[in-house]
């Protein structure tokens, strides 16, 4: 990926961020403060993942994605997240929620290597 992320990676980090901060603050009580420490965790892995998408652009949403970069134990942790602050968004944050449902709909994008094993590579095992 480019050192400038597309308006679209930029999109998704920012939709997680959000996702992350509503989970975080009704199941951990953080209240004002933005996230806890391990959802910050969480959300510096993604963006990790997302910076080292061998996609680049023309990266699919995670769910209709061929490689799936995240850690097994992370990506429960994503999806558990989503699934709680998925219908949330909605009315918190509309705009980013109908964006990320349209871009679930785009066509799943082939990566740009020859196999599964460089694919892993290219995402690198963080």
């Amino acid at each position: 990926m480019a050192n400038k992320p597309s308006p679209r990676l930029k999109r998704e980090l920012k939709t997680i961020d959000s996702m992350l901060k509503i989970y975080c603050r009704n199941h951990h009580k953080t209240g004002e403060e933005p996230l806890c420490r391990e959802c910050q965790d969480l959300l510096e892995y993604a963006e990790k993942r997302l910076a080292r998408c061998p996609f680049g652009r023309n990266k699919p949403t995670c769910g209709n994605c061929t490689i799936h970069c995240y850690q097994p134990e992370k990506r429960k942790k994503v999806k558990e997240v989503m699934r709680y602050s998925g219908p949330r968004m909605i009315t918190r944050h509309p705009i980013l929620a109908l964006m990320h449902l349209a871009d679930g709909y785009k066509t799943v994008a082939k990566p740009p290597v020859t196999s599964g094993a460089s694919a892993k590579k290219n995402c690198g095992e963080l």
